[in-house]
C-alpha cells in the first residue's frame, strides 16, 4: 500500500499520523520544523502547544470535556500523552507543555510504519492521499499552493477579525426583543436595548478595559483594516451610537419608543441556536470581554461560546469546500485537517485529525465510512464545519450550541449538559471503529 502523505506533525498531524498506522495504513509525515521554524515555534518536538498548556475543562458539563472523553474512549495518542503529562490545574486539563510533547514525538518517530521527513512542503502532491495539517501559521509557499487548490480567492481567507458568539437559550428575551431595522424584511436580529444610563455604564468599562497582547507572529496591520469596538468607544462617548449600538429604525415594543442605544445579535447557524454580537470584533483579553460585555442586560447571564479574536489566521471555507470528513469536494484524495479547516482549539485540532484519518483508511481498507452523529462532540464539530448554511464562517471551538437538543427539559444547565455528555457517549458506544 503506498504511503498516506500527512503534512504538519502539529496536533491534527499527529493525530491523523497515528491513527492512520495503528491501523496498519503506513505514513510519511512532513514536518518542517527544525529546518524551517515560524516565529511561534520554539522547539523541534511536535505537537508543540504554541499558546496556553491548558487544553481547557476536563468536565464533562463542559462541551470541549465531552469532546476529551469520546477522544480518550477511541485511543487518541494526544489525549494519551496529555493525560500522562497533566499538571494540577483544577478542573481543567493541562499539561507540561514540553514533556507532553516529547512523548507525542517519540511515540510518532518509533512507529514502524511512520516515516518522519524533516524540510518544508512547497505544493500539494499531486498524486495519492493526503491530510494537510499545516495549521493557522502555514508557510507562504504551502498557503500559495492551496489557493491555487481553490483558485476563487475567497476560499484561502485571512481571518483577522471576529465577534463573540453567545447561545440563543442562554439571552434574557425578558430584556430584548426581535426586530430588523425600520420593519424591513423579516424580524431575524435580536435586538438589545440599553438605557442612557446603562450605555453610560457599559462605555465607560468598554473604555477602560485591558486589551490582550500582540504577539509577535501576528500581524499589527490587521487592526488598521477592522477597527475593535473598545478602539471605537474611545473616539468618543457617542461614536458607538452611530455605530454597531445606532438605535435608528428599532422600536422597543415595551416602550413604544426607540432605545438610547441597542445591540444586534445576527444568527450564526441555520438551528438559530448560535448568534453572534453585531460590530463587536475585539482586541480584549477573554475575562474582560465577559466581564464588559454581560453588562448589556439581555447579557447579563450570556453563555459565550466563542469569544472576539483578532489575530492572523489562515482557514479555509470550509463550508463550502470540505465534506463531513474534512475532505475536499470534488478531490477525496485530500483531506484538510486542524484549525486550517476553522475548527477552533487544541482538543478540536486534534478530533479533525483523528476523524480525517479513520475514515481514510476505512476506504483504503474498503469498509464504510463512519458516520459521527450529530449528537457527539466529534460529528457535531465535523457537521458544522461542512455545513453550507453557515454562510458567513467563522473559526470556533466545539460547543453544545451546535450539538441537539435533549428534547425534554432537565432543570439547571449543568444538569442538562451532564445529560447531553451522557447521550453522547451511549451513541459512541455503538460506532464500529475498527
Amino acid at each position: 500500500m503506498e504511503p498516506v502523505i500527512v503534512i504538519g506533525a502539529g496536533l491534527a498531524g499527529s493525530e491523523a499520523a497515528w491513527q492512520l498506522a495503528r491501523r496498519g495504513i503506513p505514513v510519511t509525515l512532513h514536518e518542517m520544523k527544525p529546518q524551517k521554524m515560524t516565529p511561534a515555534h520554539h522547539s523541534e518536538w511536535f505537537a508543540e502547544l504554541v499558546c496556553s498548556n491548558s487544553l481547557r475543562s476536563n468536565q464533562l458539563e463542559n462541551a470541549v470535556g465531552l469532546l476529551k472523553e469520546e477522544l480518550r474512549r477511541m485511543d487518541s495518542l494526544i489525549l494519551a500523552c496529555a493525560d500522562e503529562h497533566r499538571v494540577e490545574a483544577g478542573g481543567a486539563l493541562a499539561v507540561d507543555r514540553h514533556s507532553f510533547a516529547r512523548a507525542v514525538t517519540e511515540r510518532i518517530r518509533s512507529h514502524p510504519l511512520i516515516t518522519v521527513v524533516e524540510g518544508e512542503v512547497t505544493a500539494i502532491p499531486p498524486e495519492g492521499n493526503v491530510i494537510v495539517a499545516s495549521g493557522p501559521l502555514t508557510s507562504d509557499a504551502l498557503a500559495g499552493a492551496i489557493g491555487e487548490l481553490f483558485p476563487e480567492s475567497h476560499y484561502l481567507n485571512f481571518f483577522d477579525a471576529a465577534a463573540p458568539l453567545v447561545t440563543f437559550e442562554s439571552v434574557d428575551m425578558d430584556s430584548a426583543f426581535f426586530a430588523s431595522r425600520y420593519d424591513k424584511g423579516t424580524p431575524d436580529y435580536i435586538n438589545c436595548p440599553l438605557s442612557e444610563e446603562e450605555y453610560d455604564a457599559f462605555w465607560s468599562e468598554l473604555c477602560t478595559a485591558q486589551e490582550a497582547e500582540v504577539h509577535g507572529f501576528e500581524d499589527k496591520q490587521v487592526f488598521e483594516g477592522c477597527m475593535p469596538v473598545e478602539v471605537m468607544a474611545r473616539r468618543g462617548k457617542q461614536t458607538l451610537c452611530y455605530g454597531p449600538l445606532k438605535p435608528r429604525g428599532l422600536t422597543d415594543p415595551k416602550t413604544g419608543k426607540e432605545p438610547f442605544a441597542v445591540v444586534q445579535l445576527r444568527r450564526d447557524n441555520a438551528e438559530g441556536s448560535i448568534y453572534n454580537l453585531v460590530g463587536f470584533q475585539t482586541h480584549l483579553k477573554w475575562p474582560e470581554q465577559k466581564r464588559v460585555f454581560s453588562m448589556i442586560p439581555a447579557l447579563r447571564q450570556a453563555e459565550f461560546v466563542r469569544y472576539g479574536v483578532m489575530h492572523r489566521n489562515t482557514y479555509l471555507d470550509s463550508p463550502r469546500l470540505l465534506d463531513r470528513y474534512y475532505r475536499v469536494k470534488g478531490q477525496e484524495r485530500i483531506c484538510f485537517a486542524g484549525q486550517i479547516t476553522g475548527v477552533e482549539g487544541y482538543v478540536e485540532s486534534t478530533a479533525s485529525g483523528f476523524l480525517a484519518a479513520v475514515e481514510l483508511a476505512r476506504r483504503l481498507e474498503g469498509k464504510p465510512a463512519v458516520d459521527f452523529p450529530r449528537e457527539t462532540a466529534v460529528g457535531a464539530l465535523a457537521l458544522y464545519i461542512s455545513d453550507e448554511s453557515v454562510t458567513d464562517f467563522q473559526p470556533m471551538n466545539v460547543n453544545f450550541g451546535i450539538i441537539p437538543p435533549l428534547g425534554y427539559r432537565v432543570k439547571g444547565k449543568r444538569n442538562k449538559n451532564a445529560e447531553l455528555s451522557k447521550r453522547a457517549l451511549e451513541y459512541l458506544e455503538h460506532l464500529d471503529l475498527s
